[in-house]
């Protein structure tokens, strides 16, 4: 088992049992555990914008950046597609407008 796994099994063992249920209803360690997340979500944004001033620096490209640009190839993939349908449709009109005065 891995160490996730185990800490979240144990984690919901100490919940059920009654003297932590009766802690986590202490509106001190309520605020203090809010506080621990607040803080360690900070820290995650304050390490995400070192890690991409860094990547800038240094030219290289960010995660972001990479988002980005996979929407746009994928907004530009679907442009394709459509225009491709509509080509398509152009020509079958067309062969059919010809087709037609042919006919006449």
């Amino acid at each position: 088992m891995d160490l996730k796994k185990l800490i979240a099994k144990r984690g919901m063992k100490l919940m059920q049992d009654p003297r932590v249920a009766k802690l986590m209803q202490d509106e001190r360690v309520m605020k203090a555990m809010m506080q621990a997340f607040q803080a360690r979500s900070k820290a995650q944004e304050n390490f995400d914008e070192m890690v991409q001033s860094t990547a800038k620096r240094l030219g290289l490209v960010t995660k972001q950046e990479v988002r980005e640009l996979k929407r746009s190839m994928r907004k530009l993939e679907t442009q394709l597609k459509k225009a491709k349908r509509e080509a398509e449709k152009a020509k079958e009109a067309a062969e059919k407008a010809s087709g037609a005065s042919e006919d006449a």
